[in-house]
């Protein structure tokens, strides 16, 4: 059962291998465990990345999307339409299915990050040059007035 105070946080540095796996990092497996989630479904970004899910946060999340006014229909064929279900191995390798590879770029070096209920995986010099975009840019009026 999903916990609401399970989040995921933090980068992890990754290798893809050969036949397209990284390794899930420790502190991310244990939390899966306690929520009895080896089952992930990976998905495509709007941003040029993937999105991770464990099952609890997909359902939640492909209900919201599959909800989605008439308008919204491109955006649930590239949510829910290219959305694979994968399962963390015994040695706690997760395998990236080729087309999702192709479509955000992967080859080697990657960035994991999570992102509170799901992961999104870069490729590590895509999100090099995203984040450093991001912070040259002006703050959104909506963090403005937020306390750091």
């Amino acid at each position: 059962m999903f916990v609401a105070n399970n989040v995921f946080q933090g980068p992890a540095a990754l290798t893809l291998d050969s036949k397209g796996r990284i390794a899930m990092p420790a502190r991310h497996r244990e939390l899966l465990a306690t929520m009895g989630a080896n089952q992930l479904t990976i998905t495509k970004h709007p941003e040029g990345s993937l999105m991770i899910f464990p099952r609890p946060a997909w359902e939640t999340f492909s209900e919201r999307i599959a909800a989605l006014p008439m308008g919204g229909g491109a955006w649930r064929r590239v949510f829910l339409g290219n959305a694979m279900e994968v399962e963390i191995d015994a040695s706690s390798r997760l395998l990236i299915p080729p087309e999702l590879r192709a479509s955000a770029g992967l080859v080697r070096d990657l960035m994991l990050l999570g992102m509170g209920s799901h992961f999104e995986l870069w490729d590590a010099q895509r999100y090099a040059e995203y984040e450093a975009k991001v912070m040259q840019s002006e703050m959104p009026e909506s963090l403005k007035s937020f306390s750091f």
